[in-house]
């Protein structure tokens, strides 16, 4: 087993690795984000990758999902631990909390054939009622727990689950919509998870989210309207956090039984007959689908 950690806006870089090393591999859908450093927290060897690029100059809707994916599976990832930032739509949670992510609503406006490696001939589709790992989920929010109750501010609390809506952006929400997304019952507001779970998915890699929230979104009128120097402020002091989970994870990491359906999920996915698959698309789809299309 292999965890791979997606830093969100923030989080752009590992402090602690041990025996780094950078690699920027071609995948047959383009180039990650940035190149990926490799290296190792207490001797669990790890792969991290900033989603928004080395200096954040990629927007949400700019990412390309599929090359991140497929760069951490050609690097041998059997998990994905993502850290983002979001915004809280509910009371109880508060900024500096921490969600572990459990359900998704998709707001993205993503168009389709971004949030999928079928396509071009190749049909599929994936179960995604449960669409995160609940194994590393729970490892997550157990590092966690750990790592709030060694710092200097106990008054953090983790939530063991949550919805998650990404909405497209990069403009932060109206109060209409923030009211919306409040009443309908989410938890969280963000703008990147989704599509990176789904990939996850259909890559057979296990995905869970680490939810660190930066402010109340602008739902709450007796808060300020959400600003960016308010987000900078909270971000800058979840980083301290996110940094000591990724560090209590990756020596818990050799102890997750992986007993989750997450290896198996494209076993019955594949509808098309692989005899009609066209030769170019079962060679770009290899490293994804590669075993099922014998």
């Amino acid at each position: 087993m292999k965890l791979g950690i997606i830093g969100g806006s923030g989080l752009n870089e590992l402090l602690g690795m041990t025996e780094t090393r950078e690699e920027f591999p071609e995948t047959p859908y383009g180039r990650p984000s940035a190149p990926l450093q490799t290296g190792k927290y207490g001797g669990c060897e790890l792969i991290f990758l900033s989603r928004h690029g080395k200096g954040h100059t990629i927007q949400p809707h700019e990412i390309n999902y599929k090359a991140n994916i497929a760069a951490m599976k050609m690097l041998g990832v059997t998990h994905i631990l993502s850290i983002s930032a979001v915004g809280s739509l509910r009371k109880k949670i508060r900024p500096r909390d921490v969600v572990i992510v459990d359900q998704y609503f998709d707001r993205s406006k993503q168009p389709p054939q971004d949030q999928t490696f079928f396509g071009d001939g190749i049909v599929g589709h994936i179960t995604f009622a449960d669409p995160v790992c609940p194994e590393l989920s729970a490892l997550a929010a157990d590092a966690l727990e750990k790592a709030i109750k060694d710092s200097d501010d106990p008054r953090r609390r983790v939530f063991r689950s949550g919805t998650y809506v990404n909405m497209a952006g990069p403009a932060f929400s109206t109060r209409a919509e923030s009211r919306f997304y409040r009443a309908m019952g989410f938890s969280v507001i963000g703008m990147t998870n989704l599509t990176e779970a789904k990939l996850a998915r259909e890559a057979e890699i296990c995905y869970a989210t680490a939810a660190f929230v930066t402010d109340f979104d602008c739902w709450h009128e007796s808060k300020e309207p959400v600003t960016l120097e308010m987000i900078l402020g909270h971000m800058a002091a979840n980083k301290d956090l996110s940094c000591k989970l990724v560090q209590i994870a990756a020596q818990e990491f050799s102890k997750l039984p992986r007993k989750c359906a997450c290896p198996h999920a494209m076993a019955s996915a594949v509808v098309t007959d692989p005899a009609c698959i066209p030769p170019e698309t079962r060679e770009k789809c290899s490293l994804i689908f590669g075993k099922y299309l014998k």
